[in-house]
């Protein structure tokens, strides 16, 4: 469906420009890598390309970014031609990263004037993503699997106007370790974790279950632009790139996380999560939920959270 817009209501299409997929959208993404995906940029075509040897082959990785929510690394690769394979590449570009950690140490503490050691940093939530103009149905069918660490971005550009497109998984119920068993997919999907809302359900009580899908579902009514976001030790949810609340789940209780500068608690129930945890500029808020009876309350905390969210 094209984009129109509106002139004295009349609707004009909004023809799409030709640019140059892996030079200028490069740039211009790495220069926004921030704003479009919450990344910090730390190599590509804006400053020097990076490369590896893996497997007798050198890798050249287009955009390197960290990920400072879980201090991981997120790979971008930009690709105009339509038949290369999402798996091989993926997993042979995230092979390479596994199997040279230290190089990618080193270019994080260079680049980033950082002093990071390879345990810095989380290469369990690593991931990929292939930004295209176009993908093949064969492309995005390729993703349907629950622990697949790749992402895909159709990206168009309209005027002064850009879309990053997620393309979405059709469905996500099976591992691809069940069908592919190839030794380089099985060594990347043994070190990186993809986390599931299932998996972290069975953390708790049938109670606490319960509890988890009433306050999801309030969460998730606030927008539909919200997205559901599982990690290692909680599930988020985000506008666009940043959590704006998390849950985690315990046998006993639901905590609940919100991120404000500053909070109106008028019962004084949460508290602060301590600044040298270091988990985000903006504060970190957490309560302990038991019953029903507090998610109303727990949900006006999280409007305050929600209203605060950057480009909401």
């Amino acid at each position: 469906m094209p984009i129109f817009q509106i002139n004295n209501q009349k609707l004009e299409t909004i023809s799409e420009k030709k640019i140059d997929l892996e030079q200028d959208i490069q740039k211009l993404t790495e220069q926004n890598l921030e704003t479009v995906f919450g990344l910090k940029f730390i190599s590509g075509a804006s400053n020097q390309e990076f490369s590896v040897r893996a497997s007798e082959q050198d890798f050249y990785i287009d955009t390197i970014a960290l990920d400072e929510s879980t201090n991981s690394i997120v790979l971008i690769e930009y690709k105009k031609d339509k038949s290369f394979s999402v798996i091989d590449q993926g997993f042979a570009y995230l092979s390479a990263m596994l199997n040279n950690k230290a190089e990618f140490v080193l270019e994080i503490n260079e680049k980033l004037k950082k002093n990071f050691s390879k345990k810095d940093i989380d290469w369990e939530q690593s991931r990929i993503i292939f930004i295209s103009n176009e993908f093949t149905n064969y492309q995005k069918n390729a993703i349907n699997f629950k622990d697949l660490p790749m992402y895909l971005y159709e990206v168009k550009v309209y005027d002064n106007l850009i879309d990053y497109n997620p393309i979405k998984p059709f469905k996500t119920s099976e591992s691809i370790n069940k069908f592919i068993k190839d030794k380089k997919v099985q060594e990347v999907t043994k070190e990186i974790k993809v986390y599931t809302t299932e998996e972290h359900l069975k953390k708790g009580s049938i109670e606490t279950q319960e509890l988890f899908e009433s306050i999801r579902k309030k969460i998730l009514e606030l927008d539909q632009r919200i997205q559901e976001k599982p990690v290692s030790w909680y599930i988020g949810f985000k506008i666009r790139y940043q959590n704006f609340c998390s849950l985690s789940i315990y046998k006993d209780r639901i905590r609940l996380y919100v991120r404000l500068a500053k909070i109106n608690d008028p019962q004084k129930l949460f508290k602060k999560v301590p600044n040298e945890y270091g988990w985000g500029k903006t504060p970190l808020w957490h309560f302990d939920l038991t019953n029903e009876n507090q998610i109303d309350y727990a949900i006006s905390i999280v409007k305050q959270a929600y209203n605060g969210t950057p480009d909401k």
